[in-house]
Parts: C-alpha cells; structure tokens; sequence
C-alpha cells in the first residue's frame, strides 16, 4: 500500500521509524528489534539509509521483510548526498526489484570526512534532483523530510519554506516533519507553509527521549527547541527514569496532536521496541 493512501483514510494512526545496523556484526539484533516493532502493526514503518549510502543493503533488506514477512507497509529511505548518478539509479531499481513502492527522498547528512569537500563537482546538490528522478523512475509514492524550526542550513525560516514548495512541486506526496518537542511549533509551520500552497500531508515527527545524549543530538542535528519545564524534568531524575519520562511527554504530545485534528503521526522509535509498546499501549484507547 503506498502510504500517501494510508494519509488520506482520515483514520487515527501511528507509524514508527527504525534504522538498519552500520555493520553485519550487528543486523540480526537490529533485525529483530524491527521485527518486535512490525509485530505490533504499526500504520507503517520506515527504514533509514545510512550517510553516503553505507547501510543501504541493510536498509533494503529490512524493508522488505517488514513488508512481505509481517504486513507492515515500508519506507525506504534513500539519500544521494556524494553519491553518483550511477549509484542512485542502481539504488532505485533495487527498490523497485524488491516490490518497495514508497520511498523516503533525502538529501541526507554530508559523510563525515567529507564535511569541506568541494560539493559543486557532486551529481546532486538537494533532495529536489532525487526526488524528480524517483518519480520518473517508476510508480513510486515519495516523502520528503520538512524542518518546522528551520533547517540548519537555511538562512531564514521562509528561504526554507520556499525550498520546500520546490520539493513539492518537484513530486513530494507527503512531508515529515524533524523532531520537535513544542506542538505550538508544529501549528505554526502548518500556518506558514498553507500560505505557499503547499498542501500534502505533513507528517509530525516525535522522538521520545529515552537518554540524555538524545538531547545534545536533537539540538545539534535539528536545532530542536526543547522546553524549559521538560528540560529540567529530564535532568531532574535519575538515569534509569528518563526514559519514562521522555515516553510520558511524548505520549501527551501525541495526544495533543490527535486532539487538534491530526491524523497520522511518526515516532522516531530508535530501535527500542519496549518504547513503541508503550507509546502504542499509552494511546490504545485512541487507536483502537
């Protein structure tokens, strides 16, 4: 099923993002946390690509055995950052081969060591050229990754928002969103972007923190504002109650979000099984 579908049921889900293993060493614990995930049915899963492509053979295995092994419609995402035409068009067949028809176009992370490299020689220069490519390639459903802060990268918030209805022009069917941890956030995008035209679905993302280096990485990756009150609470406990703090804010954002009207909403599930159960368990009595 191509998740834009799944988007425009008008039915109240939750769907959950895992990420493949860096190495072999470690795919069969990977594997089967996904597995745990897949078991409790989710809306959908989507499955990461690691940065240059590193992981992407794990990525395309992982998708597919949540689809044909468990049900479970996948996301595979797919980044062209550094990589060649070539690269990307092998990339796109393989997905196609595989029976995946919904794919995650990103520019994605600059590989480290790769940081200061002259980027003008490079086939691709944003997810925009990726994007074009995908839907000319097949009948493929494409999402696109949106910043409600702002990407770190763009000057204002409305260069951004610009770049953004490019992307949508350019075949995005539907938007995720960074993580954010102020809903007010969220609405306020929503306002900004309706007034560029842009109307796909927009997909909001939440991470429950389960540890406080999710922290430091949420603001150095995103730029992630995280509230003050929510800020001391987590450093406020003991290691082991963070992560039962972090379920219980992200669970009253979702609900939070249900209740404006929001549909469809993805959770940033970290490989953690034991964190998608009970985020599923605290909304059971919304999902059914």
């Amino acid at each position: 099923m191509k998740i834009i579908d799944l988007l425009t049921e008008n039915k109240t889900t939750i769907s959950f993002e895992v990420f493949p293993p860096k190495t072999e060493t470690n795919f069969d614990s990977v594997k089967s946390a996904c597995e745990q995930i897949a078991m409790l049915k989710p809306a959908f899963m989507s499955v990461t690509y690691g940065a240059g492509g590193g992981t992407s053979k794990y990525t395309l295995d992982i998708a597919k055995d949540i689809k044909h092994n468990y049900g479970v419609p996948s996301l595979a995402h797919l980044t062209c950052v550094s990589s060649s035409k070539q690269t990307v068009h092998d990339r796109i067949s393989d997905i196609k081969q595989a029976g995946i028809t919904n794919v995650m176009a990103l520019r994605g992370d600059i590989p480290k060591g790769l940081e200061n490299a002259d980027r003008s020689t490079w086939d691709y220069q944003h997810a925009i050229e990726l994007i074009r490519e995908i839907k000319e390639s097949g009948d493929f459903c494409v999402g696109g990754a949106c910043y409600p802060e702002k990407h770190p990268e763009s000057a204002t918030q409305e260069e951004d928002v610009a770049f953004l209805k490019e992307k949508v022009d350019a075949g995005c069917d539907f938007l995720t969103t960074q993580m954010f941890f102020d809903n007010a956030l969220y609405y306020n995008f929503l306002e900004k972007i309706e007034k560029v035209g842009i109307c796909v679905p927009v997909m909001p993302g939440i991470m429950p923190i389960t540890n406080l280096v999710q922290i430091e990485r949420a603001i150095t990756l995103s730029g992630s504002y995280i509230p003050k009150e929510f800020l001391t609470k987590l450093e406020s406990v003991d290691a082991d109650c963070v992560k039962d703090v972090g379920i219980e804010y992200a669970t009253k954002q979702i609900i939070d979000l249900f209740e404006q009207g929001v549909k469809n909403v993805h959770v940033y599930s970290m490989n953690k099984p034991e964190v998608a159960q009970k985020i599923m368990e605290n909304l059971s009595g919304i999902l059914g």
